[in-house]
Formats: structure tokens, sequence, C-alpha cells
């Protein structure tokens, strides 16, 4: 059995979960509303303010594979709707720019054009210009697995390349730098 998944999910205060007809669990806080749909191998038990997530059979291979990881997403879900998430990207690179236009940002990121990405609504982003600094953009949201995506989407449309450091990169991220060619003497 999953050592995640024996683990109880306690419930912050304003935060409410319900299991539904079909096997969707709702979650209701603060910051909104997300749903699972949850596999039949897998029994979600609410009580107290504490879920539990326990597989319908010990013996079963697909429910010993499925317990930690709706554990994982019900317990996403919950610091989701608390607190939500962050993701801070950075852009490395001269000239290198980014605006937002409610829904669309616009990247210029060295191509001969620039790009326009258009956000989920769900996920609401902040561009920062700090002085003498890389150009970062703050994103915002409630699902994880969505802010992931969208993140990395971004990320793409720029790969960071080993031998300057340029490109979208999240802020932090540790890049395993090149060495260019030596000339001989």
């Amino acid at each position: 059995m999953s050592r995640i998944g024996k683990l109880p999910i306690n419930l912050p205060q304003g935060v409410v979960v319900e299991t539904m007809v079909g096997g969707v669990v709702q979650v209701k806080g603060v910051k909104g509303v997300l749903q699972q749909q949850v596999d039949p191998a897998i029994q979600v038990q609410v009580s107290e303010g504490v879920v539990r997530v326990v597989p319908i059979s010990e013996n079963v291979t697909k429910s010993k594979a499925l317990h930690g990881l709706y554990r994982a997403l019900i317990q996403n879900m919950v610091v989701g709707v608390s607190l939500g998430f962050k993701r801070t990207l950075e852009l490395v690179g001269v000239g290198y720019k980014a605006n937002i236009q409610g829904k669309m940002l616009e990247l210029s990121l060295g191509y001969s054009h620039d790009i326009v990405f258009v956000l989920p609504e769900e996920v609401t982003a902040v561009t920062e210009l700090p002085k003498g600094k890389n150009p970062l953009i703050h994103l915002e949201c409630i699902d994880c697995q969505l802010l992931g995506q969208v993140a990395a989407k971004i990320r793409s449309l720029r790969k960071v390349e080993p031998y300057k450091g340029k490109g979208v990169r999240f802020l932090g991220e540790q890049i395993r730098r090149k060495v260019g060619k030596s000339t001989k003497k």
C-alpha cells in the first residue's frame, strides 16, 4: 500500500469536501470550487475535518497504483481552494519582454515576430520588470495541474539554450551550462 496514500488530509477552516454520485469529489473553499473524477477502485471517506483515501481491495494492483495518486490530487485541490498556487517565469535574454492585455500574454522572445499566448480563464498573470534584472511573469491559479501545464507551455516557446543560458525558465531553476569551443594555440 502507498505510504503517501495512507496519510490523512486535514481540512483547513472554510474548506468542504463532498463525495458525489458517479465517483466525483468536489472541494469548495474560499478561492473557488474544484472537481475530480475518482476511479471506482478507490473510496474517499470524509469525516470530522479529515479526508482519507482508501483502496477498495488491497490485493488488486490497480487500486494499489491509484491510491497515492488520488490522495495527492485531492490534497492539491484542498491547498488550491484555500491558498492557491503560484509559479514565476523568468525571461533571460537581451530584449526579451512580456506584456499582459486582458487574457492575452504578448511575448517578445527574440524571434522576428511577437508571440501572443492566450491564457485560460482560471489563470491570472502579472508581469514585472525589476530595474537591472530580467523580466518576470507571475502566474496564479487554484488548479495545480492547469497552472503547471500553462507554465510549461510558456516555457516551451523559447527553451533555455545551454551555452549562454538564454530563454524562458522557472525562477530559481538551475541550468546545466556547456563550455563553448576553445581555440587551439
